[in-house]
């Protein structure tokens, strides 16, 4: 019997803001653009590889908040409610998946990779995804790049000599 296996990969949002410089630098005038810079990024790379992506963003210090589930184009993102970790969400949310799944968490947290790999999961670590990402990126201008080629035009008069272009010059002529 086949299973239905589904790719997830499910990202500690802030941790990996954090982790990486460039998301970090953004993330000090602004931690709204940083997270949307971090989503933009996750939503091409699920888009080329084909694994769902979730990103959590954890509320734990914000006070009132309420769980926020945003699904966009190939990912979703979820803001935590208030005194909820973006690492307890994540550590439910593995536990509604199917032991068949591959899952791969991407994180820092060392206490967390722990649990994550009690459940099941596999573990990456921001340097890594960071690789996985620049590799998918440079496969998808490969692949673009290969698509253009393919474009290119092939014409019939680039390819027959002039007494032949000159025999169907004039059968068109004549029609």
């Amino acid at each position: 019997m086949r299973r239905n296996v589904k790719s997830y990969l499910i990202i500690d949002g802030y941790n990996i803001i954090n982790a990486w410089d460039e998301l970090k630098d953004i993330a000090q005038t602004s931690l709204e653009s940083a997270r949307e810079k971090l989503i933009d990024i996750i939503i091409e790379y699920a888009e080329f590889t084909g694994r769902k992506a979730i990103i959590v963003f954890d509320a734990y210090n914000v006070k009132h908040s309420r769980e926020t589930v945003e699904d966009r184009k190939y990912i979703t993102v979820v803001y935590t409610r208030e005194h909820q970790t973006a690492d307890s969400y994540i550590e439910k949310f593995i536990n509604t998946l199917s032991r068949y799944d591959d899952i791969r968490v991407a994180t820092n947290d060392y206490a967390e990779q722990q649990i994550i790999l009690g459940k099941g999961a596999t573990r990456i670590s921001a340097r890594e995804l960071k690789l996985d990402l620049d590799k998918a990126k440079s496969n998808i201008r490969e692949k673009n790049s290969s698509n253009q080629k393919k474009i290119q035009r092939n014409w019939l008069e680039e390819r027959l000599d002039k007494e032949t272009l000159s025999k169907l010059e004039n059968i068109r002529r004549m029609h």
